[in-house]
């Protein structure tokens, strides 16, 4: 059982899976358009939580987000599917190779046997797609490795019913039902509007309010937690940044492209000039981590260097608190 599917390397698990499926159900949609109509620039600190023993911090929606706000902006209907029985969950998926219907899956990262054994942790929202099954293995197609690979009906069904925050619980999901005909200038400007209200909200851990929380806190985390356990919170926020939520620049760069796509779809020449300082902003992000990584393997030292990361954060804040505003007012 072998759909025809081409697969499309892209920089974000979810934003891949969605432009992938879309693309080959015959609707060409590129992931920064994927990401951009699913308002997928966020931020959000909760420091209450603990991932990896590090305050929680977090780039991007809830899984299932993105594609879910994509699908309503385009007036597309997606099935989501997840189980209890393991058994069922194959039976289901099997089926809907055999009907030629590529599904994507969410999974948990850890026991991944093609990735690389330093970026598997336990975290449970990545995203891929299985497409087909040759002899007894799943032809999958991750849309940030470059090439398509096979997992084993034992190891895929091991990743689908990983344990912890955000279990898959078996999910699958697919488009039922594309669009006779698109509004793009309302779907982007929705999408647009619902970005900038999150990273502008008014609440103390979202968007850029969010992130001058976390600037005051990396001050306080030496005295507080020791300057060990700091490191580590900076580690552990470099990692989702940039490693594996691509939550800073990566996320900074993939809607700068998508601003560009979308000025150019609805003739909206302000929205080319924001992309441009969108990836400003983005290198900026991509310095920030840079210093922070310098801080955690001890190749700077002292208290001044977490005032320093501090003001650098801050004025990323204040930065993207200006753009935003201008976004807004741009739509």
């Amino acid at each position: 059982m072998i759909v025809d599917f081409k697969h499309h390397q892209s920089a974000h698990c979810e934003n891949g899976v969605a432009s992938n499926l879309l693309i080959n159900q015959g609707l060409p949609i590129s992931e920064p358009m994927a990401f951009g109509l699913g308002s997928g620039l966020f931020y959000v600190y909760l420091p209450f939580v603990k991932v990896n023993h590090a305050p929680a911090i977090s780039y991007r929606p809830l899984p299932g987000l993105i594609f879910n706000r994509l699908a309503k902006r385009l007036g597309l209907k997606v099935k989501r599917i997840k189980f209890s029985n393991r058994a069922k969950a194959q039976q289901v998926l099997e089926q809907k190779i055999a009907e030629g219907i590529p599904c994507g899956l969410q999974v948990g990262v850890y026991h991944l046997p093609y990735f690389p054994e330093e970026y598997r942790f336990h975290f449970n929202a990545h995203n891929l797609v299985v497409y087909g099954k040759e002899g007894d293995n799943f032809l999958v197609s991750d849309p940030v490795m470059e090439i398509t690979t096979t997992l084993t009906p034992a190891e895929l069904e091991r990743v689908r019913f990983a344990q912890g925050a955000f279990a898959p619980k078996g999910q699958i999901y697919y488009p039922i039902e594309l669009p006779q005909s698109i509004d793009w200038e309302v779907a982007i400007r929705k999408a647009i509007k619902k970005t900038c209200t999150d990273m502008l909200a008014p609440v103390p851990i979202v968007g850029v309010k969010g992130m001058r929380m976390v600037a005051r806190a990396i001050v306080k985390w030496p005295k507080k937690v020791g300057v060990p356990k700091a490191n580590h919170y900076l580690a552990q926020m470099v990692r989702m940044q940039e490693e594996i939520g691509t939550g800073g620049g990566g996320f900074r760069f993939i809607y700068a492209a998508f601003l560009q796509e979308a000025g150019n779809k609805i003739g909206n020449t302000r929205l080319i000039d924001l992309s441009k300082e969108m990836t400003a902003i983005g290198d900026s992000w991509r310095d920030f981590a840079v210093n922070a990584a310098r801080v955690y393997k001890k190749r700077k030292n002292g208290e001044d260097v977490y005032i320093a990361l501090s003001k650098e954060l801050m004025s990323l804040a204040d930065r993207e608190e200006q753009f935003f505003k201008k976004l807004k007012r741009a739509i």
